[in-house]
């Protein structure tokens, strides 16, 4: 129904489940992104496109019907075939990745073609089949690599964590053929896997919601900060409860619409009155809109003619029915529009600030008081008039030392132990006493896994000092430079 790009190397596709009905059968769209460094696919029913800069691309596909879905054989592509020869392939190859419409055997069009090596890609050759036997493993002394192309990264180092033996490839290839889906954490990146393998982060049954929660923890810059976890609840919970209305409206809608209309069956019954017997319980007439007969129920206390006229007095509060569906229909995928609108842009914002100026222009909290303030977000202490900041967790250190420490604070954290990040906020013109750093360093000890200890080693530094690069866990920092000092554990 659609196929249009808003984004350098990002294709959406709109589909609908029919022809012409559009209100009765709900759309779903697939945008798939082709980066030099990261390609993949995500499924939504909801795709909002953008005004301005968005343009329009393989319109020979428009209205054509998907007949199939095919995986190329020991290769990192696949298509997605239509009528009339139409085929829309998605080569998966890094930082050559590309998709490109065919039609029968040629290329009619490329979405990067800046790739012009791909124009003279054959669809006929993509399918490599290739030896996987026994003897051929022997034949190539044991290099399964040749044998299996398209195992990856991934699966190879997951196979090499041991000796690789024919009965461990064979192992291999029955769990990918028959998955679960993980999110992994393998060499500091999120890595979407059909094996257990590295740090597990979250697992799926179904491949869908599997790539769809990949593809959001792969983009996400920044943790989602307290308050807008607590919104994006709240949203999240209003957008269930819409779905499954809408849900159930189409399934109404789609029931109506597959069974015999009431007013139909009132025309046939007033066509046939002549033949219909007194207190009859059913009766058995020639539907002239279907071409053959139909058995109808009727009430044996009622003549033949208010038995057509009870079907006319359905038939008329079905269409009212109908009507007040569409309208809810309507007003709800609105709303659903608008709820998905929030939570995309609540979780692309990246700024506290950005964040409260977004939910006070939408209305989304009632006043500024609903908005948590940097004393409720993290653990709060006052020693001798300087404010000392205390996370809670890993994703709340990030908050506290990415976005509200400032490079002359002094930071803090228990040395070679998990806990929580310590900011003593800077005072212009005062140095921070010996008293105060103490007392911040013993809630560091304090707030980690050297609770305990009798004396415990904490790092003191600026926060200039302190950098966060992107293939860190939450929480995790290199510090460049660092004071120790030896302190009791325990609270101010």
């Amino acid at each position: 129904m659609e196929c249009f790009s808003q984004e350098k190397d990002e294709l959406v596709l709109g589909f609908a489940a029919a022809r012409g009905k559009k209100k009765n059968y709900k759309e779903f769209f697939i945008k798939a992104v082709v980066f030099p460094d990261f390609s993949c696919l995500y499924f939504t029913d909801q795709f909002e496109r953008a005004k301005k800069n968005s343009v329009d691309l393989f319109d020979q596909l428009m209205d054509f019907e998907v007949v199939g879905v095919r995986q190329f054989l020991n290769e990192r592509c696949f298509a997605i075939n239509f009528e009339q020869g139409y085929s829309l392939v998605f080569k998966m190859y890094g930082n050559r990745a590309n998709i490109i419409l065919f039609q029968h055997d040629e290329v009619i069009d490329l979405f990067n073609s800046r790739i012009v090596a791909d124009k003279n890609l054959r669809i006929s050759t993509l399918d490599r089949p290739i030896d996987q036997s026994h003897e051929a493993f022997l034949a190539q002394n044991q290099d399964y690599r040749k044998l299996f192309p398209t195992f990856g990264k991934v699966v190879n180092a997951y196979l090499e964590e041991a000796p690789v033996t024919w009965q461990s490839i064979q192992e291999v290839v029955y769990t990918l053929d028959n998955p679960c889906y993980y999110i992994i954490r393998w060499e500091h990146q999120l890595h979407l896997s059909l094996l257990p393998f590295g740090e597990i982060v979250q697992e799926f049954q179904e491949p869908i919601e599997a790539i769809n929660a990949f593809y959001v923890s792969y983009n996400k810059v920044s943790s989602l900060d307290r308050e807008k976890v607590e919104i994006l609840r709240k949203l999240t919970k209003e957008k269930k409860q819409t779905e499954l209305y809408l849900k159930d409206a189409y399934q109404r809608l789609e029931a109506i619409d597959s069974t015999v209309k009431n007013e139909e069956i009132g025309h046939i019954l007033m066509a046939n009155l002549h033949q219909i017997p007194e207190r009859a319980e059913k009766v058995e007439l020639f539907d002239f809109y279907r071409d053959h007969n139909i058995v109808i129920k009727l009430k044996p206390e009622l003549s033949p003619q208010k038995n057509a006229e009870n079907f006319y007095r359905k038939a008329k509060n079905e269409k009212i029915e109908i009507e007040k569906v569409m309208e809810n229909i309507e007003s709800r995928e609105e709303l659903l529009r608008s709820l998905n609108l929030h939570i995309e842009n609540i979780e692309k914002a990246e700024h506290l600030k950005a964040l409260r100026n977004y939910l006070k222009a939408n209305k989304l909290v009632k006043n500024a008081s609903q908005v948590l303030s940097y004393k409720e977000l993290f653990k709060r202490f006052e020693v001798e008039g300087f404010e000392i900041l205390v996370g809670r967790n890993a994703k709340n250190n990030d908050l506290l030392t990415q976005q509200y420490a400032y490079k002359e604070d002094l930071w803090l954290h228990a040395r070679d132990a998990q806990g929580s990040h310590v900011v003593v906020k800077y005072k212009a013109g005062k140095k921070i006493p010996n008293s105060v750093k103490e007392s911040a360093a013993s809630l560091a000890a304090y707030y980690s896994k050297r609770r305990n200890e009798t004396l415990a080693p904490v790092i003191l530094t600026q926060k200039k000092f302190v950098r966060k690069t992107k293939d860190l866990a939450e929480g995790q920092v290199i510090v460049e430079k660092e004071e120790v000092v030896m302190v009791e554990p325990k609270l101010p």
